[in-house]
């Protein structure tokens, strides 16, 4: 059933409207409302499939109501309705995000039209936005553990809100794996993931690779660069490794969350910027708070939600499911058939100490697939494995 709004402060077209639409189609539901402000507050408090709304009303007029009702619910659609001398307002609502408008007083035919091809584009938008919260298979957490599915439930109570995430745990377990489920199942899925490896990048260079600089900074800043930030506007930004950050750059970033703004190294001109931060580190914060290597008050901003990813030794009872999972990806990237392992294999490669986790098991999958036999076998492990 499509339930649909109709904001009018003239009853005797608000009475039009709503009888048009309930004789139309028995699944429409049509409520009504006299006034822009009476209007709003429905929308707030029910989920509507389309709103029909007056453009020139008393306490609030009809461009209002679509821009704060855009703010809290977007993907409904809104079909402005306009009086002969409300027709450049009626067009510019459009731009404002408007389905369409139809004129005083309505056509049956281009109402009931318009007020279908609405409803269409909102069931495609509700389930595009379904399958973009199904993670992608690139990035699907395997196991069956009870400290993976801890994991997931974790992230799917965190992913839909903004609250930053330090993920914690040892080189190759997956934090970057968890941090891209995050992104992919949270409202912002469709702009930018930026990751940024702060261990990688020397020092001197890391607040311009996360803030941008302007041309003249210092001696190769040649032209006007955007940052790691600015790019991941709207979006996550990622910040592995974050433990290795400077002390200077540590209190921008405190600034960025704090304030939600950054300036370019080589000015002060602020920058407003809307990103969701997830960090990650294999070091233990605490322990570089006590020695003066990391700011305290940035270890609270952003470990809002702690996420620890357990070592591979610690979920053993995944590592068949990891196997088949790599044996599958792999013969995909060689295209050929996926190679069965036997059970003694697999119970040999169960028992082995992963201290290099799950990174170092898929290189020991692929070296098995490429070297063993058409099923790779307990006597390849031994020799292949390099336990």
């Amino acid at each position: 059933m499509s339930k649909i709004l109709v904001i009018e402060d003239e009853s005797a077209i608000r009475r039009v409207l709503v009888k048009i639409l309930s004789e139309e189609n028995e699944a429409y539901q049509v409520e009504e409302a006299e006034h822009g402000a009476a209007g709003l507050d429905l929308v707030k408090k029910n989920d509507y499939d389309l709103v029909l709304c007056d453009i020139k009303m008393p306490r609030m007029d009809g461009v209002e109501v679509l821009q704060e009702a855009r703010k809290l619910k977007p993907e409904v659609p809104f079909i402005m309705i306009s009086g002969h001398g409300d027709l450049d307002t009626a067009v510019n609502t459009m731009r404002l995000g408007a389905f369409d408008y139809i004129s005083k007083p309505p056509d049956l035919n281009r109402l009931l039209t318009t007020v279908r091809n609405a409803l269409d584009r909102k069931e495609l938008v509700v389930e595009n936005k379904i399958l973009k919260k199904k993670v992608s298979k690139n990035y699907e957490m395997v196991g069956k553990s009870k400290e993976i599915d801890a994991i997931k439930e974790i992230i799917d109570k965190v992913a839909p809100t903004d609250a930053r995430v330090l993920i914690t745990g040892e080189n190759g377990t997956g934090k970057e794996l968890v941090a891209h489920w995050i992104h992919q199942k949270s409202d912002r899925s469709d702009a930018p993931f930026i990751e940024v490896n702060c261990a990688a990048i020397p020092s001197e260079l890391i607040e311009s690779e996360l803030f941008g600089h302007v041309k003249g900074a210092f001696t190769s800043a040649v032209k006007d660069r955007a940052g790691k930030f600015e790019a991941a506007n709207k979006g996550t930004i990622f910040l592995d490794e974050v433990g290795d950050m400077s002390l200077s750059a540590q209190a921008k970033v405190l600034r960025a969350l704090q304030e939600n703004k950054i300036s370019r190294v080589g000015t002060d001109k602020d920058i407003k910027v809307d990103v969701r931060v997830v960090a990650a580190t294999n070091k233990d914060l605490q322990k570089e708070i006590a020695e003066g290597n990391f700011r305290e008050d940035l270890y609270h901003r952003l470990a809002v939600i702690l996420v620890r990813v357990p070592a591979l030794n610690d979920r053993r009872e995944d590592i068949p499911l990891l196997i088949e999972h790599f044996a599958s990806k792999i013969a995909e990237e060689h295209g050929s058939s996926p190679k069965k392992f036997s059970a003694k294999a697999v119970e040999l490669l169960k028992g082995y100490n992963w201290t290099g986790n799950i990174r170092e098991l898929r290189n020991v999958v692929e070296r098995l697939i490429i070297l063993g036999g058409d099923t790779v076998s307990e006597e390849d492990v031994k020799l292949f494995a390099s336990k």
